[in-house]
C-alpha cells in the first residue's frame, strides 16, 4: 500500500513542454489514494489545459494569483497549511530561480514561500539551461534548505536535441514522493538489508542453476521498507528495478550473496532475507561452454557441492559481533511439504526472530501468497490470502515491533 493515501498533495505545474507529463503524476497520485490539488503557473497553462487536471483529481485547479473563493480562502495560504507534500513537475528555468530567491509573485511561488511542507522538485529545460552556473547554483541554494531534487534524465528534448534536461519519468516522480513522505514514518532512520530473488549457479560462461523465486516479495519489501522511512540497502539477483532511494548490491551466486549480507549486516537493524539462494552450486564451473559431443550422448553427470549456508552465517556473524543491540532477522522458509515443521525447525536452528512460511510453487511469480508467521517464543499466526505488497506491510509490522529503541 502507498505511503501517498490519505495524503494532501499540492502538484504544481510550470511552463514546461513536459507540462502533459503532469497529467500522468495527476492521474497516478490520485489512483494511489492521495488527495491531489494542482496549482498551474500563467505559462503552464498555455502548454495543458486547467479542466484536464479538474477531471482527474476532481478539484478545482488554481491559476489565477488574484481569483479569490472566499474573504477565508486564500489558496496558497489554505493549501499551504494542508499540503502534506508540494510536488512541481515539471519545473522550469525560471520557476526555480523564483524559488531560489524566495519570490512570490504568483500562486505558485506564494504557496511555496507559504508552507511548511516538504518540496519535491522535478525540474525540465533545455540542457544548455540545465547546465548554466545560475541554474545549478539555485539548486544548491534549495538543496541547502532542504528541498528535494529529481534529477531529469537524459534524452531527446523538445528542441529536438539530445542532452540532460527531460523530465523524470512519472513514476520516478511519485517514487521520489513516497521516499520523502517516509522520512516521517515509524521505521525513519532505521537501516534495512532486503534480499531478494533465486541465486545463479555457474555451470559454465553461459549456463547456469537457479530457481523460480521472481524476487517481487523482497521488492515488495524493499519498497515498503523505503515508504516507512528506512534507510534500505536492497541486494538482489533480479532483472527488477531497485526502489527509488535504495542503495543497490547486485549480486548473482549465493557465495555472493552471502559475502555481501556479511559487509553490510554491522551498519544495519534488521535484515528481511527473503531472497531463494541455492543449497547447491556446480562442484566445477566449465571454463567453456559444454558441449553435445559423442561423449555425452546419453547425458551430463553434473557434481554439485554445497552452498554457504547464509542466514547461519548471520547467526554466527552476531553471536560474535553483537554485544549491546541485537539486529532483527527475518527468514523465509519455501516449502513444498511438512511446511510449518521445516520453518519451525529453520527458525530454531538459524537463531531467526521470525520466519515467514509459505508453501511452494504456487506462490512463485505470484502477486498472491499465503503466509504463516512463527516467532522464537513459540507464536504462530496464520494469515489469510493476500498481495505481497500487504504481507510486506504485516512482515514489516513485525520488524518494528521487534526493533530496539533508536538512541
Amino acid at each position: 500500500m502507498s505511503n501517498l493515501k490519505g495524503k494532501t498533495v499540492v502538484l504544481g505545474v510550470t511552463g514546461s513542454i513536459a507540462a502533459y507529463k503532469a497529467a500522468i503524476i495527476a492521474s497516478q497520485a490520485v489512483q494511489a489514494g492521495a488527495e491531489v490539488h494542482v496549482v498551474m503557473t500563467e505559462a503552464a497553462t498555455h502548454m495543458v489545459g486547467p479542466p484536464i487536471f479538474a477531471a482527474l483529481t476532481h478539484r478545482p485547479v488554481v491559476t489565477d494569483f488574484w481569483e479569490t473563493r472566499g474573504m477565508a480562502d486564500i489558496a496558497h495560504v489554505t493549501l499551504g497549511r494542508a499540503a502534506d507534500l508540494v510536488i512541481i513537475a515539471p519545473l522550469s528555468a525560471n520557476t526555480l530561480a523564483k524559488l531560489a530567491l524566495g519570490l512570490a509573485d504568483n500562486e505558485l511561488t506564494a504557496l511555496c514561500l507559504s508552507t511548511r511542507a516538504p518540496l519535491l522538485l522535478a525540474p525540465a529545460m533545455e540542457t544548455g539551461m540545465w547546465q548554466h552556473p545560475a541554474t545549478q547554483d539555485h539548486l544548491a541554494a534549495l538543496q541547502s534548505r532542504g528541498v528535494h531534487i529529481v534529477t531529469p534524465g537524459g534524452g531527446y528534448l523538445a528542441s529536438g536535441a539530445s542532452g540532460v534536461g527531460r523530465l523524470a519519468e512519472p513514476l520516478v516522480i511519485l517514487d521520489a514522493a513516497r521516499t520523502v513522505l517516509g522520512q516521517r514514518g515509524d521505521l525513519a532512520g532505521r537501516r534495512l538489508i532486503v534480499t531478494s530473488g533465486g541465486t545463479r549457479e555457474a555451470l559454465d560462461p553461459v549456463r547456469y542453476i537457479t530457481n523460480q523465486s521472481s524476487g517481487k516479495m523482497g521488492l515488495a519489501i524493499a519498497e515498503a521498507a523505503r515508504d516507512r522511512g528506512a534507510v534500505v540497502t536492497f541486494i538482489h539477483t533480479t532483472d527488477l528495478p531497485t526502489p527509488y532511494g535504495a542503495t543497490e548490491v547486485r549480486v548473482a551466486s549465493a557465495a555472493e550473496l552471502d559475502q555481501a549480507v556479511l559487509d553490510h549486516l554491522a551498519a544495519a537493524d534488521a535484515l528481511i532475507m527473503a531472497a531463494a539462494p541455492a543449497d547447491f552450486t556446480p562442484a566445477q564451473r566449465a571454463e567453456h561452454k559444454i558441449k553435445k559431443t559423442a561423449d555425452n550422448t546419453e547425458g551430463l553427470t553434473l557434481h554439485l557441492a554445497r552452498t554457504r549456508d547464509i542466514l547461519r552465517d548471520v547467526a554466527d556473524w552476531r553471536a560474535a559481533h553483537e554485544t549491546t543491540r541485537r539486529r532483527v532477522v527475518v527468514g523465509f522458509a519455501a516449502e513444498t511439504q511438512n511446511l510449518l515443521d521445516n520453518a519451525r525447525a529453520k527458525l530454531a536452528s538459524k537463531d531467526l526472530d521470525l520466519i515467514v512460511a509459505n508453501p511452494v510453487p504456487q506462490t512463485f511469480g505470484s502477486d498472491m501468497v499465503q503466509a504463516t508467521f512463527l516467532d522464537r517464543t513459540g507464536g504462530i499466526t496464520p494469515l489469510e490470502p493476500m498481495p505481497k505488497e500487504a504481507l510486506a506491510e504485516r512482515i514489516l509490522d513485525e520488524v518494528t515491533a521487534r526493533l530496539a529503541p533508536s538512541t
